[in-house]
This record gives structure tokens, C-alpha cells and sequence, in this order.
């Protein structure tokens, strides 16, 4: 009976990432988005802790939701009027914008249904996946690890904070 209750948290938390997400995206309000964006990231993390990656969903409450929100919502203040809403799209803009959404749903289905098989491990080389080889590949420094280009991101958000700094104090 636990499984049809997880399968039931699962669908609800879902269809709230999808609403939440479309919400980001469509509404006019920036403070709103964001703050719809922090709904999407904390269900996240209920989608980590459900699949019994407590350390992953207490990593994207504490990064993501509570460090990046925190980011996000100190450059809207720094730069924009919270309260002003942002002009309509126009049309050819939103079809372009729907057309690059559709073709990253398809990329990325295709990544999914062809490289792994729904057992967890990888259908070309027969290769466990886990979390411990992810953050090993994640944090190394050995040719295909990840950590430079990390550190790097982090370097570029912090001219961008920088950056929106200076154009505040102008204004």
C-alpha cells in the first residue's frame, strides 16, 4: 500500500513542477516567477527525497532553493522595479520560444529513452549508474570531470552580481 502512495506524491509533485513551471515562464510579474521558481525547486527536492537522496533534495533546498532564490530575487531588486510588469511577447517571438521548447523535449526524450534503460544502467556499455559515480565524475579534475568548468560558472555569476551592482549604483 506505500507503493500506491509514493506513486500518488509522485503524480502530485509532478503535475505542481509542470503548473509551477509554466507559471515561471508566463507570468508578467518578475518577483512572482520567481517566487514560482522556488515552488518548482522545493518540489524538486520532495522528488530527491522521495527516491531516497536525502542528500541530493537537502542540497537543492539549501543551494538552489535557498542560496540561488536568494541570488535571483537580490538582482530583480537591484535592477528592476519589483512591482513593473514586463511587456507582452509578440507573436512570432512566443511561436519561436514554444518551437525551442518542443525541440528540447524531444533532444532530451531521446537522450533518455535511448541511453538508459529505466533499471539504471546504461544500455550501450551494461555500466551501473549511481550517485556515487556521478559525483565522482562531477568533482573530478581528471580529463572529463567536471570541477573546472564548475568553479568557472561560479566565477561568471560572480561578475554578473557584480555587474548588476555597478548598474544599480548608477541609476
Amino acid at each position: 500500500m506505500e507503493s500506491v502512495g509514493n506513486i500518488i506524491l509522485y503524480f502530485i509533485v509532478a503535475i505542481a513542477i509542470i503548473v509551477f513551471s509554466v507559471l515561471t515562464v508566463t507570468t508578467r510579474k518578475i518577483l512572482r516567477s520567481a517566487t514560482y521558481l522556488l515552488f518548482v525547486l522545493f518540489a524538486t527536492a520532495i522528488i530527491y527525497f522521495q527516491m531516497d537522496y536525502q542528500f541530493l533534495g537537502a542540497v537543492q533546498i539549501a543551494v538552489y532553493a535557498g542560496g540561488i532564490m536568494v541570488l535571483f530575487v537580490f538582482a530583480i531588486m537591484l535592477t528592476q522595479e519589483p512591482g513593473k510588469s514586463a511587456d507582452a511577447l509578440a507573436s512570432h517571438r512566443r511561436w519561436l520560444g514554444l518551437s525551442a521548447a518542443l525541440a528540447g523535449v524531444a533532444v532530451c526524450g531521446f537522450a533518455l529513452f535511448s541511453y538508459l534503460d529505466f533499471g539504471g544502467k546504461l544500455l550501450s556499455s551494461g555500466v551501473d549508474v549511481n550517485m556515487e559515480k556521478i559525483g565522482q565524475f562531477l568533482l573530478s579534475t581528471d580529463k572529463f570531470g567536471y570541477l573546472l568548468p564548475f568553479e568557472a560558472i561560479s566565477v561568471l555569476l560572480l561578475a554578473c552580481i557584480i555587474g548588476g551592482v555597478v548598474i544599480a549604483r548608477r541609476r
